[in-house]
């Protein structure tokens, strides 16, 4: 049965919608704080989730050092908004990028750059040419996830030394991101790239660690000095299933009405993969269905949510105005151009997803 918020948010603005409950984001943010006061690591949460300088203020209002991001775009945006220390978790590479980046640290904001190969470090000391002073780097490092960084400690050394040699760079440290089952690898990478940095006589200012399911393995890295942590300030599906999140943590659902029942067992939503984005994450349909957890949604086409209703008896009608948890709430953020927020049962306002679509 659709709930009197459900039904207003329905009435007032409109389905599908992304719902956000501010106080699940104050006790989110203020958790995550408080655990990695504990461990003893500084907090630069990754931004790449929210997208919002509003949420960014009010993470680092809470204890947080900086930030993280992804893509320079983010960090011009929330530059622009006085946010003064970004770490930039990625291979930045063009001309183009290096005269913005040059332009944000002229400008005053501290930047730091990871890489993982000469050809970064080149355009990065390009851009601290322009500026006028070094750009900060991190050597990204491969520990298992097979993404990006580089593959071995002695790698990551002949990079510290390259920055070493650049009067346009500066070594600050490391940025590791271990697969969740890979902090043995990481710890033993990391140990052997510390001794050959400190043969060379380098020593790492920082040392990072990310990623909010590896919240779970604080304080196995030896010398770690800050986490990067996203998903967290409103958790999801992938977080709940990764045991680091409950379903009380997540902030953001999707506000969606059934809008066909042509069968038994069958059922339309009003959101579809424009809405709810086709990022599985692993999982068994396409999000939780708060009203009816044991409903699946099946399969998407762009403005449809087809509902497998099989395994529940209990079946929503049309017109009912039902919650979906996100598998994956980073990329159902970047849909959105605003989310709704609301505290208890009443509706806050708007709050801009400043930084959506900023993929450069």
């Amino acid at each position: 049965m659709t709930g009197p918020l459900a039904r207003r948010i329905a009435d007032e603005v409109g389905t599908p919608v992304a719902v956000v409950d501010l106080d699940v984001v104050d006790r989110n943010i203020a958790r995550l704080q408080a655990t990695l006061d504990a461990a003893g690591l500084g907090n630069r949460p990754h931004v790449k989730t929210h997208k919002s300088p509003e949420l960014a203020m009010a993470q680092i209002a809470g204890g947080a050092r900086g930030i993280t991001v992804q893509k320079l775009g983010e960090a011009e945006v929330m530059a622009a908004a006085g946010i003064d220390d970004i770490l930039v978790s990625y291979n930045l590479l063009g001309a183009e990028k290096m005269a913005r980046l040059a332009r944000l640290v002229a400008g005053g904001t501290t930047m730091t750059c990871a890489a993982d190969n000469p050809l970064v470090l080149e355009h990065l000391a390009t851009a601290g040419a322009l500026a006028g002073q070094p750009i900060r780097v991190v050597i990204e490092c491969d520990t298992g996830r097979e993404r990006a960084g580089v593959a071995t400690p002695a790698e990551a050394v002949h990079l510290a030394r390259l920055v070493r040699a650049s009067p346009h760079l500066a070594f600050a440290g490391i940025l590791h991101y271990p697969p969740e089952t890979g902090w043995a690898r990481a710890r033993a990478f990391h140990v052997e790239l510390v001794a050959g940095l400190a043969s060379i006589g380098l020593a790492p200012e920082i040392v990072s660690t990310g990623g909010s399911p590896n919240l779970a393995h604080l304080g196995e890295l030896p010398g770690a000095t800050e986490h990067r942590s996203g998903t967290s300030i409103f958790n999801d599906r992938m977080q709940m299933a990764a045991g680091v999140a409950g379903l009380g943590d997540c902030a953001l659902a999707i506000y969606t009405t059934v809008v066909s029942r042509a069968g038994e067992t069958r059922g339309i939503l009003d959101a579809g993969s424009k809405t709810l984005t086709t990022d599985t994450g692993g999982l068994d349909g396409h999000g939780l269905i708060l009203e009816y957890p044991e409903a699946r949604i099946a399969k998407f086409a762009e403005e449809h949510g087809f509902l497998d209703l099989a395994r529940t008896n209990a079946r929503p009608v049309v017109g009912e105005v039902v919650r979906v948890v996100p598998n994956h709430v980073c990329v159902v953020v970047n849909m959105m151009d605003r989310l709704l927020t609301v505290r208890g049962d009443e509706i806050v306002g708007w709050l801009d997803v400043a930084a959506r679509g900023r993929l450069s």
